[in-house]
């Protein structure tokens, strides 16, 4: 039975003693896993509640205001990939860009040409704008 074990580890490419590590921790697995349905299950009401369109910081946030419930943000989001919980992303709005790029006030024209020298004085003032958001 020894020699098997050794020998089925060597075949894994694990120790001996990892292997009955794990044998030994296998309990802990079953009530992590436990503790992690009843954790997803406050999650996914969230998420759902939500419309899918919120992350695991909003959800962290959601859950220590309202729930009174304590979850670390790693924890979060390591049950949400665990389940599957993808959030929805925003798209951009195609049409806003295009009225951003076409508006004609945010360029004035070019009235004096590179002309500055006017024969009257305060005929033309200039200054550096770009400063100014």
């Amino acid at each position: 039975m020894k020699k098997s074990v050794s020998y089925l580890c060597e075949l894994a490419g694990v120790s001996r003693s990892g292997y009955y590590d794990w044998l030994k921790a296998a309990q802990l697995r079953a009530q992590r896993d436990e503790k992690d349905q009843l954790d997803i299950e406050l999650i996914r009401e969230i998420f759902i509640s939500k419309k899918e369109k919120v992350g695991v910081l909003q959800i962290k946030m959601i859950m220590e205001n309202d729930y009174s419930s304590v979850m670390n943000h790693k924890k979060i989001r390591r049950l949400m990939a665990k389940y599957n919980l993808v959030t929805k992303v925003r798209k951009a709005n195609p049409y806003r860009k295009m009225a951003k790029a076409t508006h004609e006030h945010r360029s004035c024209p070019n009235l004096l040409n590179r002309e500055f020298n006017q024969e009257e004085p305060g005929k033309v003032l200039l200054t550096d704008i770009t400063y100014l958001y």
